[in-house]
């Protein structure tokens, strides 16, 4: 089950034992008794009825229990490959973990590089917090375990799945890359001042409003050995200055900007009209999409789940939706 719903129906579900993960706003997440569950702050959610919507007093829950044999696990920051290492051989984990902690720069950096990352996957979302709270209240998860609260750690919670059955992990990327300048950056990195555009030396930041293209709204996509991995812009400096990232680029990596998307919902309707939707397990949006793509009130398909302030699949991703299907 993937469903918005009152806290007290989720109480009524975690005094069930009904092994759950959960997102919603903190006031809301307080409020959940301990139990099988963990949990995340984000009060957007994407619905199949009623479109994307900012609810603060009701929590989504994903329904586990059905899938297979659940367990629960929490990490700090410098065990945080032990997210891949500890997953079950058939089947896959959900990670939680909170937007802007050093856990999130940390597992961004790092996560392609674990053992096991992309045979013991990993899905899920980065915690945030209402857009107006942004810089005064820090996003949280939750190890249900014992009801509490972290800003900065991973929470896990594995879904080890029978036999017969096969997770199947769909990344919906709405961005195609442009066939202009080609991009390369030095070091691994949250923050750019300077990269090589066709091979020139040129500063960032002084680039990017040369272009235009300053407002973010639209990512730089990479050529991961022929998978495109968006990372989107943060905050661009001024003339000579950095530019801050909400994922890491990669030196040796291959970059070019997106191409512009019209209209989001439309997009996103005529692509997720032709993906397999069946058997979806759970699914995040990006919070970045909500916005550029003006999505509140807006369906865009059967999937429900939460807006994230960051995907997971594998790795860290941006502006992209993320969803796991059992087969």
């Amino acid at each position: 089950m993937n469903k918005l719903i009152s806290v007290a129906a989720a109480k009524q579900m975690i005094a069930d034992g009904k092994p759950l993960c959960v997102a919603g706003s903190e006031l809301a997440l307080d409020l959940l008794p301990a139990g099988a569950w963990i949990g995340g702050t984000s009060p957007y959610f994407m619905l199949n009825s009623g479109g994307t919507i900012i609810d603060d007093a009701h929590v989504f829950v994903t329904e586990l229990g059905s899938l297979g044999k659940i367990s629960f696990a929490s990490y700090g920051i410098d065990d945080l490959a032990q997210i891949s290492s500890a997953g079950p051989e058939n089947g896959f984990g959900i990670t939680v973990m909170p937007a802007g902690s050093a856990c999130h720069t940390r597992f961004a950096a790092e996560a392609a590089t674990y053992d096991f990352a992309f045979l013991r996957p990993t899905v899920g979302w980065i915690a945030g917090v209402h857009l107006t709270d942004l810089g005064t209240i820090s996003p949280k998860v939750y190890d249900g375990r014992t009801a509490e609260k972290f800003d900065d750690r991973a929470v896990v919670a594995y879904v080890a799945l029978p036999d017969d059955k096969l997770a199947v992990i769909d990344i919906v990327n709405l961005f195609e890359p442009e066939e202009g300048d080609l991009l390369r950056f030095h070091s691994t990195g949250f923050e750019v001042a300077t990269c090589l555009v066709n091979g020139h030396e040129t500063n960032f930041a002084d680039y990017l409003r040369k272009r235009g293209l300053q407002d973010g709204t639209l990512p730089l996509i990479g050529d991961y050995a022929g998978a495109r991995i968006n990372v989107s812009l943060q905050h661009v400096g001024e003339s000579g200055g950095k530019v801050s990232l909400y994922a890491p680029v990669f030196p040796e990596v291959d970059y070019r900007f997106a191409k512009p998307v019209g209209d989001y919902a439309s997009a996103f309707k005529a692509r997720l009209s032709a993906q397999p939707v069946d058997g979806v397990a759970m699914s995040c949006n990006c919070i970045l999409n909500f916005v550029f793509g003006e999505l509140e009130g807006k369906t865009i398909s059967t999937l429900e789940g939460p807006v994230a302030f960051g995907e997971i699949a594998y790795q860290l991703l941006n502006q992209t939706l993320v969803m796991v299907r059992i087969q």
